[in-house]
């Protein structure tokens, strides 16, 4: 008899995707490229580093200026951006350009992936993921850029524009401000309204989450039209943050912001 060939779920082979990302990502990142004295770099440090990264959570075990060399750097920046999008729905993006057709098998890991129960329309969906999250990176890139040109020029503030905007947009909490101290993150910009508020817009925009954003444009931005997920998420996320910011400041401004 015939072995019947054994296969992943969707969950899985989502799952494992993912793995297979933070595995290649971890053996890269070890390498002497990587780092800029040149060495190798453990490869537990480089798996925690790249599974950070790409699970857009934000721990480091190295600054990652001072550690990574600007090859390090952009895989970092790579894993956060696949993080972000989804390794699924990056791969999908690279389907529609070299025109292969998207499967039955491929639009229900799209499904899955995206959070999405419909089968209907998951491609465009995709596109619409990936064309809100160029537009708002790129907006972030050019607030940020404004700001940071004076300081660091041309192309090193354009790195560090995108590389911030993309970082902040996917919650990731990667940075390279380790050059004004190591792992200094954004202490220094604690007076620059500006950095600050551009920041917030791109952790509020990212976090707000692509089946939110596609609703909103669809409905116009009329909360009364919205899907009842739409309405839950924005009602909560707004009184999170606007209680959270309140009970923060009531039992901070004599103590740790006092001065």
């Amino acid at each position: 008899m015939e072995r019947r060939r054994a296969r992943f779920t969707y969950t899985q082979t989502i799952a494992f995707s993912f793995f297979a990302i933070i595995f290649i990502g971890a053996i890269i990142l070890s390498l002497p490229i990587s780092s800029k004295s040149g060495e190798w770099t453990g490869f537990i440090d480089s798996f925690f580093t790249a599974t950070s990264a790409t699970c857009v959570t934000g721990l480091v075990v190295y600054d990652t200026y001072a550690h990574w060399s600007l090859f390090g750097q952009t895989i970092i920046l790579l894993l956060i951006q696949i993080g972000g999008l989804s390794f699924m729905t990056v791969i999908t993006m690279f389907s529609i350009f070299v025109g292969k057709t998207i499967g039955l098998h491929e639009r229900r890991l799209l499904m899955q992936s995206a959070g999405t129960m419909r089968y209907t329309g998951v491609i465009r969906l995709i596109k619409q993921i990936v064309i809100l999250t160029v537009m708002f990176e790129a907006i972030g890139s050019v607030l940020l850029f404004v700001r940071f040109y004076p300081e660091l020029g041309f192309a090193k503030g354009l790195y560090y524009a995108v590389f911030h905007s993309v970082s902040a947009f996917c919650n990731a909490g990667f940075d390279l401000m380790g050059y004004r101290g190591e792992f200094s993150s954004l202490i220094s910009f604690a007076d620059d309204t500006f950095v600050n508020f551009t920041i917030m817009f791109l952790i509020f925009a990212g976090g707000f989450g692509f089946l939110v954003w596609t609703n909103l444009i669809k409905k116009r931005f009329r909360f009364k039209e919205l899907d009842l997920h739409s309405k839950v998420v924005i009602t909560v996320t707004a009184i999170l943050i606007i209680s959270g910011a309140l009970l923060v400041y009531i039992f901070e401004v004599d103590n740790a912001f006092a001065h």
